[in-house]
This record gives C-alpha cells, sequence and structure tokens, in this order.
C-alpha cells in the first residue's frame, strides 16, 4: 500500500493530542490505527524475538516492579554473567526454532568496561548466525556504545518505563533524563534504539499518555517500541500492591495503549512484550488488529513466562499470521 501522508511520522505531538487519542471510541481508535499498520507494513506478518538473560539478579537499581533488583526480597539468586559460547548455543537454538532477533539483557544499573569483550564475542558470534541482534544492559556511555555497535550490535533496548510524571513512583536510582541520554547514545553511534515501556503499575491513563508523548517527540521514533503488561511479582513494591489491589489494567485499556503507540509511532515494531503469557488468544488478536506486529517467544522473558512455541504457532495458525521474513519449518511444525 502506498504511503499516505497523513501517515507519516511526526515528532511534534503535544501530550493534550496524545491523550485526545487515547479518549476516541474504541472502534475509531482501533480502525485508525489498523489503518496506519497497513500503510507500513504487512498485517498477516508478525517478527519474533527471543530474549535471554545474560546476567540474572542483583541489579543496583530499585525499579518498583522488577524481581532481579538487589533491594527486594523474590528469592531470585543473582548469577554471574553467562558465558559467550553458552549464550551462543542459546542464540543458535532460538534461530532454529523461528526467532528473527536475538536479544541479551543483563541486570546491571549500568554497564561496566570490563565485561565489554565478553560481550563483544556474544555479540559477533550471534551475528555471525544470521539473526539480529539486541541487548539491554542498563546505561551506557558514549563510547561504550561505539564499541557495542562495532562489535555488530543492531538494537539496544532502554525502556523509559512510564511517563515522566509517574515515573518517581516507580524507581528513584536513576533519573528520566539518564535514561534519555543513554537512548542519545545509541543513536548517536549509530545503532536502532528499542525503547517503550510497563503498563498496570498503578499509572493512570495520563501516564501512559505520558510515556507515549516522550516516545513519539524523541529525535527518532524508537525501531521497536515495546508494551510490556506488568507482571506482578510478590516482594516487589508495585507487584505486592496490584496483588493487594486486585487491581490489573483493564484489557481495553492495554489495546488502546497498543493502538496509540501505533498511531504516534507508525513505523516502529510494536512489540506485545511481558504479561502476554496471561493475555486470552482473543486479547492478542485484538492487539494485533491495533498495530501490534511484534512478539517475544520461547520460554521466559528474562525471568517472566511466555506462551510455549506450541501455543504460538496455533494462535498465528488461526489468526493466518505469519513469521515476519521467511516462515522457519519448525514454527510452522508446531501447529500441526
Amino acid at each position: 500500500m502506498s504511503k499516505i501522508n497523513a501517515f507519516e511520522p511526526r515528532h511534534d505531538w503535544t501530550l493534550a493530542e496524545v491523550e485526545a487519542l487515547f479518549d476516541l471510541p474504541f472502534m475509531d481508535l482501533v480502525h485508525q490505527a489498523a489503518n496506519v499498520h497497513r500503510a507500513w507494513f504487512d498485517p498477516s506478518e508478525i517478527q519474533l524475538s527471543q530474549l535471554l538473560s545474560v546476567k540474572t539478579g542483583g541489579c543496583a537499581e530499585n525499579c518498583g516492579y522488577c524481581s532481579q533488583s538487589a533491594h527486594f526480597k523474590t528469592g531470585l539468586k543473582a548469577e554471574k554473567l553467562m558465558e559467550a559460547d553458552d549464550v551462543v548455543a542459546k542464540a543458535r537454538a532460538a534461530r532454529d526454532g523461528g526467532a528473527q532477533r536475538f536479544c541479551m539483557g543483563a541486570a546491571w544499573r549500568e554497564l561496566k568496561d570490563r565485561d565489554l569483550p565478553k560481550l563483544a564475542t556474544m555479540i559477533a558470534e550471534v551475528k555471525a548466525l544470521g539473526m539480529e541482534t539486541c541487548a539491554t544492559l542498563g546505561m551506557l556511555t558514549a563510547d561504550q556504545a561505539k564499541t557495542l555497535k562495532a562489535a555488530g550490535l543492531d538494537y539496544y533496548n532502554h525502556n523509559l518505563d512510564t511517563g515522566p510524571d509517574y515515573y518517581k513512583d516507580v524507581v528513584t536510582t536513576r533519573t528520566y533524563q539518564e535514561r534519555l541520554d543513554t537512548l542519545a547514545h545509541v543513536r548517536d553511534a549509530g545503532m536502532s534504539t528499542c525503547c517503550g515501556g510497563i503498563v498496570g503499575m498503578g499509572e493512570t491513563r495520563r501516564d501512559r499518555a505520558g510515556l507515549l508523548h516522550q516516545l513519539a517527540t524523541l529525535p527518532a521514533h524508537p525501531d521497536s517500541l515495546p508494551i510490556n503488561g506488568l507482571v506482578p511479582v510478590s516482594g516487589t513494591p508495585l507487584g505486592d500492591k496490584v496483588l493487594a489491589e486486585g487491581k490489573a489494567i483493564d484489557s481495553i485499556e492495554f489495546v488502546r495503549t497498543i493502538a496509540v503507540a501505533r498511531l504516534v509511532c507508525p513505523k516502529s515494531m510494536v512489540r506485545l512484550s511481558a504479561g502476554r503469557e496471561g493475555m486470552s488468544r482473543e486479547l492478542q488478536a485484538l492487539c494485533f488488529m491495533a498495530g501490534a506486529n511484534s512478539i517475544f517467544v520461547g520460554g521466559k522473558l528474562l525471568t517472566t513466562p511466555l506462551p510455549d512455541m506450541d501455543e504460538d504457532s496455533r494462535l498465528f495458525q488461526d489468526l493466518d499470521l505469519k513469521p515476519m521474513g521467511s516462515v522457519r519449518a519448525e514454527f510452522v511444525a508446531a501447529a500441526e
């Protein structure tokens, strides 16, 4: 489909405009988002990514949702950085299972220079498998970003988590500006950005609009935009609050968030990320209708579960969806 001017990316969104999108009648909002999606992507294609925790637990940050924070007692044991050979073996299995992008995550506040050589080896060897590479390693300096780029890193994930007004209720060990600075270092190094947030942490609709407004007014929209639904973990402040109150984000509101993300960042890969394990097939289908076109597959998303490949294969088959790019025989066979 030809790209219509009305669907071209903008960087001058106001917060009031983003809030107005959230307030649209639901059917109109999803219809508009679906049209924008079709202007830039094949709506029958979904990108498949897999994420491996290469260093779990013991993080110095106090993100109120995170089981890996050293500030909270969640029963998660801190582990050392994995060896490169073990990571590459996991990446090869992910590729053979249908994943097109392999993401490596480490529970760090910031990347230390001493870990760069091992990470560079991991990245280069995963890249040699023919996969897109992505990493999330905490804050970066400009020089570290350049080193990761030289090693073959395609994408760097650094989420804003939420809107700026609610941010202080989520984390206090890192400022919002520090997150924006890391994204600037990633862009300046020539890497693509992966940046989104988490919903269902007790924030308001205005906070969700604030998050998407921040993303839509960056110098370059995120190439990948993950929308995570909070998976409440006992022992974390935000997880305990949600579990005590029994208030998860409303499903229709979640779809609204996906649709608004598609409208304000039309060329981004909008990823249905954490929380998908608890979503019905029907809710996932609505998210795909509203513009989501990327998912994580296989095993876990760092420390939270994901649907297994058999479930995803059946869902794709029933919705007439296919993995973006070449269809992997293993993925199709899992549905049979």
